[in-house]
């Protein structure tokens, strides 16, 4: 869940680094005791996130500044539709206008492609989940703006489960270790509460994973007939995720091998950020 906590450092941080001495331009433009009225409005549909995110940094610039905030996270808009409204002295709108853009156009943008892929999966049982691929910094907002979407999120960080990747077992493996048998010390050492997660880029290497007792099994780049495979195979012994050449085009027919999860670093790593607008009117009276 996305809360002040989270916010506030963050917009903080983004409009000192915009404004570190002050908006120089409004300053020496604007009438001090001019007046705005602005609203946020959509230039294309999409799905909304990140509304109290624009509202804070339109407050943490001056606590004048009232927001109204029309859409909630998660909802559905088209082109033209006024999301939010901001009222208060002008030179503050104009300093906080980029950096609350930068941030609900951002997010906004992840919802509405998270929404497409959880669309072209909504006639199967496969979950939609994101990556770390994240904006370092920015992983709590974009990770709010997947569910936002429709999305899942998967582990937040690094400290949150194990997953073994093909780097990890190579590692695990030198010298010619049994895969099983170190997969089983590793489950020992971890406590019950602990996720284990571990990739696989072959069929072969399926059987002796799961005879670790792991939770999830990565299948990592398999094609339709090998994911096919992979999940009959497991037959329900594990979770199975899809990682790897997943795009709007595929997703679908990955979802319909019968996969639990598919994995998506595009939701994160290649947004593109949705054109959001901010029609400033004011006022010196």
């Amino acid at each position: 869940m996305l809360t002040d906590q989270h916010i506030l450092p963050v917009v903080r941080a983004a409009l000192i680094e915009d404004a570190p001495w002050g908006d120089i331009t409004s300053e020496n433009l604007i009438p001090v005791e001019a007046v705005a009225t602005a609203r946020l409005v959509a230039r294309e549909p999409g799905v909304l996130s990140g509304g109290e995110v624009f509202a804070a940094a339109m407050r943490l610039t001056s606590e004048a500044i009232a927001v109204t905030v029309f859409v909630a996270d998660g909802e559905e808009f088209e082109r033209g539709t006024m999301l939010a409204e901001v009222s208060g002295p002008a030179r503050a709108v104009l300093q906080a206008e980029r950096v609350a853009l930068n941030f609900v156009q951002r997010m906004s943008g992840i919802a509405t492609l998270t929404a497409r892929y959880v669309a072209e999966v909504a006639d199967t049982r496969a979950r939609i989940v994101d990556t770390r691929k994240t904006t370092p910094g920015l992983r709590q907002f974009e990770r709010h703006a997947v569910r936002s979407g429709g999305g899942n999120n998967h582990r937040f960080s690094l400290s949150d489960a194990v997953m073994a990747k093909d780097n990890h077992l190579a590692v695990l493996t030198a010298g010619g270790r049994d895969l099983t048998e170190a997969l089983l010390e590793v489950r020992d050492r971890l406590s019950h509460t602990t996720h284990l997660e571990v990739e696989v880029d072959r069929i072969d290497q399926i059987e002796p994973v799961l005879a670790a007792g792991i939770d999830t099994i990565m299948l990592d780049n398999f094609s339709l007939a090998q994911l096919r495979e992979g999940v009959a195979l497991v037959a329900g012994r594990a979770l199975v995720e899809a990682s790897g050449s997943v795009n709007l085009d595929t997703v679908g027919d990955i979802a319909r091998t019968g996969v639990d999860i598919i994995s998506v670093g595009a939701l994160t790593h290649s947004v593109r950020s949705l054109d959001l607008g901010l029609d400033i009117d004011l006022d010196a009276a």
